[in-house]
C-alpha cells in the first residue's frame, strides 16, 4: 500500500510548489530569532532585541491578513511579489541599521515595514485545498504542511543562530531574506497550481474573521504564539546564561523536532471522531507541557522538556487549519489561514517582548514563567470557545461568477 504522502504528489505541480513553499517559510523561523542574536551580539540589551522581534510579529499582525485578503481577491502572483519587494528593502535597512549602531527608531521603524512578509504556508495550503477539498488527501497534505513549518522551525534557528554567532551577527536574518526571495518568486512562477482568484466574491462579504470559530481560533493561538515567542527569547539568554548560547539553536531544534515527529505519526492516521476535540486536547497538552519548564536547571533537562512539548505542536496546528477550511468560505480560506497565523504573530509579540523585560529584570530562568502563563491562557480560551468550534460549521457558500473558474484535480 502506497504512502498516504506519496499519494498526494501525483497530482501535477505539487512536487514544486511544495518545495518552493519550504525554502520561502525559512524566514518564518529565522528572521525573528536572528533579530534578537543579532541585535543582543551587537548590544548586549535583550529588552531591546525581544521589542524588535515583537515589532516585526506585531506589524506581520496587522499587514499579514491584508496581504492575504489581496490574494483571494487578485491572486498569488500579483501581490505577493511586490510584497516581497518591499519586506526585502525593510530588512536591508534593519540589518544595515543595526551594523552601523543607528538610532533605536530606525531599527523599529524597518522592523515595522518586514510585516509584508507574505505567510507562505498560507499561500501553499491554499493550493493544497483547491486540489483535494473534500478528500481524505488533505488531512495528509496538511499534515505534510505542519511537518514542513517544524523542520523549517528545527534547521531555521540553528542556521540563523549559528551563523550569527560564529560569521558576522546579521547573517541569520540576511540568509533568511535571501531564502524569502526564492521562495515566494519561485512560488509565484508556478501559475497551474495558483487558486483562482474571486475578486467579486469579496464585493459581497467582510472579513474572514467575522466568523466565530475563527475567532475563537485565533484567539486561542494569540496565546499559543505567545508560548512560541517567549520560548525562543528565554531559551537564547537560559542558553547565554550557562556560558553556551551557540547551543540554544540545538535545544529549540528539539523542541520542533517533537513537533516534527508527531506530524509525520498524525498524517499517517484517519480519523472518525469530532475535530473540534482533537483540537481541544492539543490546546490542553499545549498548556500543561509548559509547567516542566518552571523547574529545569540545566540544558539537559530543558532539552527533553522542549521536545516532549513540541509533541502536542503539529497535530494541534493540522486539526487547526482543517477547521478553517470548515468555518471560512472558500472565497477567502487564505485570509482565513493567515489570521491564524497572525493570532501567532500577535503572540509571539507579546511573549518575546514579555520575556525579554523578564530576563533583563530578573533572570532567563524567570522568563519560562511567560511560557506557564501563556500555555494556561491558551487553555482557558480554549475551554471557552470550545461551543463555539463544535457548532455545526457554516456550509461553502457558492462563489459568486466562479462556477466556471473554479479548477478541480482528481484526488
Amino acid at each position: 500500500m502506497p504512502s498516504p504522502y506519496r499519494v498526494i504528489f501525483a497530482a501535477p505541480g505539487t512536487r514544486s510548489f511544495s518545495l518552493a513553499g519550504f525554502i520561502g517559510r525559512f524566514p518564518l523561523s529565522m528572521m525573528g530569532i536572528g533579530v534578537v542574536t543579532m541585535v543582543s551580539q551587537l548590544t548586549d540589551r535583550y529588552g531591546l532585541a525581544g521589542a524588535l522581534s515583537a515589532t516585526i510579529a506585531l506589524s506581520a499582525a496587522v499587514i499579514g491578513p491584508q496581504v492575504s485578503r489581496l490574494v483571494d481577491r487578485y491572486g498569488q502572483r500579483r501581490i505577493l511579489r511586490p510584497a516581497t519587494l518591499v519586506t526585502l528593502s525593510a530588512a536591508t535597512g534593519l540589518l544595515l541599521s543595526a551594523s552601523f549602531s543607528a538610532p533605536d527608531w530606525t531599527l523599529f521603524l524597518f522592523s515595522a515595514f518586514i510585516g509584508f512578509t507574505p505567510s507562505v504556508g498560507s499561500m501553499t495550503r491554499a493550493r493544497w485545498a483547491t486540489i483535494y477539498r473534500d478528500t481524505p488527501h488533505l488531512h495528509t497534505a496538511y499534515s505534510l504542511e505542519s511537518v514542513i513549518d517544524e523542520v523549517c522551525f528545527i534547521f531555521g534557528p540553528i542556521i540563523s543562530i549559528g551563523l550569527s554567532t560564529v560569521w558576522f551577527p546579521a547573517a541569520g536574518p540576511l540568509l533568511a531574506a535571501v531564502f524569502l526571495a526564492v521562495g515566494v518568486f519561485w512560488l509565484t512562477s508556478q501559475r497551474a497550481t495558483e487558486p483562482v482568484p474571486h475578486p467579486r466574491a469579496h464585493q459581497t462579504r467582510g472579513s474572514a474573521l467575522r466568523s466565530p470559530g475563527l475567532q475563537v481560533l485565533v484567539a486561542t493561538f494569540v496565546a499559543t504564539g505567545a508560548i512560541f515567542g517567549s520560548v525562543d527569547v528565554v531559551t537564547v539568554a537560559f542558553a547565554d546564561e550557562q556560558g553556551r548560547k551557540a547551543l540554544s539553536s540545538v535545544v529549540l531544534a528539539l523542541y520542533a523536532a517533537g513537533s516534527c515527529l508527531a506530524g509525520v505519526l498524525f498524517g499517517l492516521m484517519r480519523f472518525s471522531g469530532e475535530a473540534p476535540r482533537r483540537w481541544l486536547v492539543g490546546v490542553v497538552g499545549m498548556g500543561v507541557s509548559m509547567v516542566p519548564l518552571q523547574l529545569v536547571d540545566g540544558l539537559a533537562p530543558l532539552s527533553a522538556a522542549l521536545f516532549v512539548a513540541g509533541l502536542a505542536i503539529a497535530p494541534t496546528m493540522i486539526t487547526t487549519m482543517a477547521l478553517v477550511e470548515k468555518h471560512v468560505p472558500r472565497a477567502q480560506l487564505t485570509e482565513g489561514m493567515t489570521w491564524v497565523s497572525t493570532g501567532l504573530a500577535v503572540g509571539i509579540a507579546l511573549g518575546s517582548s514579555a520575556s525579554g523585560w523578564v530576563i533583563d529584570a530578573a533572570d532567563a530562568g524567570a522568563g519560562y514563567a511567560v511560557s506557564g502563563a501563556s500555555g494556561a491562557l491558551a487553555v482557558v480560551v480554549g475551554l471557552l470557545g470550545y461551543r463555539r468550534l463544535a457548532r455545526p460549521a457554516l456550509p461553502s457558500a457558492p462563489l459568486v461568477g466562479s462556477d466556471q473558474q473554479e479548477e478541480h484535480h482528481p484526488a
